[in-house]
């Protein structure tokens, strides 16, 4: 069997080591504040340092090291009460994920940051090398997209002329629960959808986070052996937030799958007769749905969405008391 060594352009990298069989694989990520909740930026964070190891259908992280950058611009009260829930956040979804923060390194900077390295040592069973999709394969999707159309619409709240752009086509109680719903998304692990890509023969996954969905989607569809193509028909988006990126001219490119996202849902190629009870089964195991969002037919490993996509509204309606 043909040692896999993967390195830049895919979330992790995998290096095989010089004792039998094992392979090491890694992944580092940090980024500035987008939440107010410190607390929940560190959960946040940490999410989606691991998200990376999930992707690859890793489920276990031996050991993660957390990245700090301590804003010199803080007043020391701010830095005081701000970093240690930062941390604390991080280290808890850290627990919550089944591993540990031992290390890492804190600087003082202009800016605040927090990130991290999440490592595993695996046997080559245990990661999906994402490289395998086929013609006929189906595209699923495990969180909603929006989460950076959410964010800024709370941003808006307290600045009038943005707001105006907006308010016609959103309520303020619309856009707080938006924001709760990205903020409860983003700090969600993807470790129960990677263990179900084991369950249900995954051909390959990446996370979809910065460059958007089409942009994940594209580098994905480049990795792949065989000459395929991801044509995606429907976007699930966070209730609300397609109107808004629509109210705000192209300034997103939400519909065009080019929105950054933070700590977004897998992107996974299942086959086809596995892709329902891969959505129906993480339902159930989660309480949180997933979407069947596209197809992989014959191509030259590309990726698209089409014109005039079905936007698909997460929840499709309001329970009273309940975020989803």
């Amino acid at each position: 069997m043909p040692i896999t060594r993967i390195g830049i352009g895919m979330d992790a990298s995998v290096t095989p080591l010089r004792h039998g069989g094992l392979s090491l694989v890694q992944t580092t990520d940090f980024f500035y504040p987008l939440v107010e909740d410190p607390y929940m930026q560190g959960k946040i964070a940490c999410a989606n340092v691991l998200s990376d190891l999930f992707a690859m259908g890793v489920t276990e992280c031996d050991n993660m090291l957390m990245l700090l950058g301590v804003s010199t611009k803080m007043t020391e009260k701010e830095r005081d009460v701000v970093v240690p829930l930062m941390m604390r956040g991080f280290k808890d979804c850290a627990t919550e994920a089944g591993s540990t923060v031992t290390g890492g390194q804190t600087v003082m900077n202009p800016w605040l940051t927090i990130g991290g390295v999440a490592t595993t040592v695996c046997q080559p069973n245990e990661f999906i090398v994402p490289d395998n999709a086929m013609v006929g394969d189906v595209l699923v999707l495990t969180k909603p997209l929006g989460t950076q159309v959410a964010v800024n619409a709370h941003q808006w709240l307290d600045i009038p002329e943005r707001w105006n752009r907006i308010k016609l086509c959103v309520s303020e109680e619309d856009v707080r629960k938006a924001y709760l719903r990205a903020m409860d998304s983003m700090a969600r692990l993807n470790r129960i959808a990677a263990r179900l890509m084991h369950k249900y023969n995954a051909h390959g996954a990446t996370d979809v986070t910065g460059f958007g969905l089409l942009g994940h989607a594209q580098n994905l569809a480049a990795n792949q052996k065989n000459e395929v193509a991801f044509v995606i028909h429907n976007l699930p988006i966070i209730a609300k937030m397609a109107a808004v990126a629509k109210a705000c001219g192209n300034m997103f490119q939400l519909g065009q799958g080019l929105s950054a996202e933070t700590s977004g849902g897998l992107l996974i190629a299942l086959p086809r007769e596995q892709a329902a009870a891969y959505c129906k089964d993480i339902e159930k195991q989660e309480g949180y749905q997933a979407w069947i969002i596209g197809i992989v037919e014959k191509g030259s490993r590309t990726a698209r969405i089409i014109d005039k996509p079905r936007i698909i509204e997460v929840p499709a309606k309001d329970k009273e008391g309940e975020l989803w």
